[in-house]
């Protein structure tokens, strides 16, 4: 019952008054002897940790929850021995596996007076140890007369082995063997009837849209030439008239009406629709662009019939119906995409590169990254083990200084008298220096056991020491922001000037393009009077 409460008891989650107050509830009133073993059991935790672990190391088991039947008996043995008496701490051991129990008890008062005392001499103070833990076990004849009758138990136990038992043999059933099976009749299979092949012409496309298709064919060639007609044509002859024509065409248009009567009730005549535009009209960039596309297309219509004129067009066109003529344009384009391949696998080949170098120094950084990281690990290694030889020397120190203090323990006996009281002294001196010795050695171990809370100021100059490759203080990376947000506004400034120079130039040159638009408007309008 007492290992169950403690498998159930949860250190870090649970208070030990709460769980006892809760175990005392469940348990009768005269199992109180049950809840006084389970808290003595987690009060001293520490000691019987000590005890439990190095059993099962020494033994070469791995830890389980299967030591609580040890952890219960080493208590009993080590604390309440007295009070539970030696008849029912023997009925307890017996009740329990009892090479396990022997093996256990072995161990513990074999080391009892070595490394376990020295152990627990860590823990709580020396001299309290050993008065009323260690020194109560040591002389105990009937611990002695326990572990002989364990003893004899187990050889008894392993003399008297049953005789194995004989196992049941299995036999075969005698069965009759089954008739082998017939073979099935073959299946009859019927005859279909034979189909007419689908006819070729169902993969044939009907004639009709072959026939549609040519016709929409030529009515689109047709098309395209009704519009390169309309679009390109000749002006070897102006179809527009003159203004001379259109002010006498006019003229004998209204002396024509002014003898028509129908209209004579009207007070007076239709508005003119030939009106002048008195103020000029403000373009814009687009219209600028238009006009300005407009007069280059009339422009090229012009030296377009110029050169139709003088023989120029059909000199071209009967160079590019030149066969020779064709397979220099075809040879050209073919090295032209020669070119372009070598180019695109020239530049392929550099990203290559550039990512083969990219990626030997990143290897190259992490290798030297790695090598320091190694030589520091090292450094704190070889740190940590000149503090365990100091701690390892200072035990030293004082098993030798145990010994020199027999030794002159005994050498008092054998002097005089008249020594002895010179003895004395230097016994007390001795006796001094050693307690003032095991004082600072359980104060390194006090100062050791306890965490250290390391207060560091930030100092923000400094960096913070992890060996990064971007690292830097908290004042470099103020100061570096600083530059970064002026190259910014200095970068910014200068894409504003840019834009505003470059609307500038953009609004020069339409000023420009207009002057051009007008210059020609004025030598078409010259040309035309003359």
């Amino acid at each position: 019952e007492a290992i169950v409460l403690l498998d159930k008891f949860r250190a870090g989650r649970q208070c030990l008054d709460d769980f006892i107050e809760g175990a005392r509830k469940d348990l009768q009133l005269q199992k109180k002897f049950i809840l006084d073993v389970v808290s003595g059991c987690i009060e001293h935790k520490k000691l019987l940790d000590v005890v439990i672990s190095a059993f099962y190391d020494w033994n070469g088991k791995r830890l389980s929850r299967g030591e609580d039947s040890q952890f219960v008996i080493c208590y009993l043995t080590t604390f309440i021995l007295d009070d539970l008496g030696l008849q029912n701490f023997s009925n307890i051991v017996r009740s329990l596996d009892i090479k396990k129990m022997h093996t256990f008890l072995s161990f513990f008062f074999s080391n009892l007076t070595t490394w376990i005392q020295e152990k627990w001499s860590s823990i709580y103070d020396a001299a309290f140890v050993e008065k009323h833990w260690i020194g109560p076990l040591l002389w105990r004849p009937e611990i002695d007369i326990l572990m002989d009758q364990l003893a004899v138990k187990i050889s008894q136990k392993n003399q008297f082995k049953k005789a194995p038992v004989k196992t049941t043999e299995p036999q075969e059933f005698s069965l009759s063997k089954p008739k082998p099976r017939p073979l099935p009749s073959p299946e009859i299979f019927l005859q279909h009837k034979i189909c007419k092949p689908v006819p070729n012409s169902t993969y044939r496309p009907p004639k009709e849209m072959q026939i549609i298709e040519e016709i929409k064919e030529k009515n689109h060639q047709k098309a395209e030439h009704l519009y390169e007609a309309n679009t390109k044509q000749f002006r070897c002859v102006n179809p527009h008239k003159s203004e001379h024509t259109k002010r006498v065409m006019s003229q004998i248009e209204e002396d024509f009406e002014s003898k028509l009567k129908f209209n004579s009730f009207h007070s007076s005549a239709a508005p003119s629709t030939n009106k002048t535009n008195s103020s000029p009209i403000k373009l814009n960039k687009a219209a600028i662009l238009r006009r300005e596309a407009l007069v280059d297309r009339q422009v090229e219509e012009e030296l377009q019939l110029e050169r139709l004129m003088r023989g120029d067009l059909e000199q071209n066109v009967l160079d590019q119906m030149d066969p020779s003529f064709q397979q220099c344009q075809t040879e050209r384009r073919h090295l032209e995409g020669r070119i372009t391949e070598e180019e695109i696998a020239l530049a392929r080949q550099r990203i290559t590169e550039r990512n083969k170098k990219a990626a030997q120094l990143k290897k190259e950084e992490t290798a030297q990254l790695m090598q320091r990281y190694a030589e520091k690990r090292l450094q704190e290694e070889k740190a940590l083990r000149d503090l365990v030889q100091q701690v390892i020397e200072g035990h030293k120190n004082s098993k030798t200084a145990k010994e020199k203090l027999q030794k002159l323990k005994q050498s008092i006996k054998e002097v005089s008298e008249q020594s002895q009281e010179l003895l004395r002294q230097a016994l007390e001196e001795a006796q001094a220096e050693l307690s003032r010795k095991f004082e600072i050695i359980r104060e390194i171990h006090a100062i050791e056991s306890v965490p250290h809370m390391r207060v560091k100021n930030f100092d923000n100059t400094e960096t913070a020491g992890h060996d990064l490759l971007g690292e830097m203080s908290l004042v470099e990376l103020k100061e570096r922001l600083n530059l970064l947000r002026e190259a910014q506004q200095r970068e910014q400034d200068e894409k504003r000037r840019s834009i505003l120079e470059e609307k500038q130039k953009e609004k020069q040159q339409l000023q420009e393009r207009l002057e051009t638009i007008d210059l020609h408007g004025r030598a078409l309008a010259r040309a035309a009077a003359i």
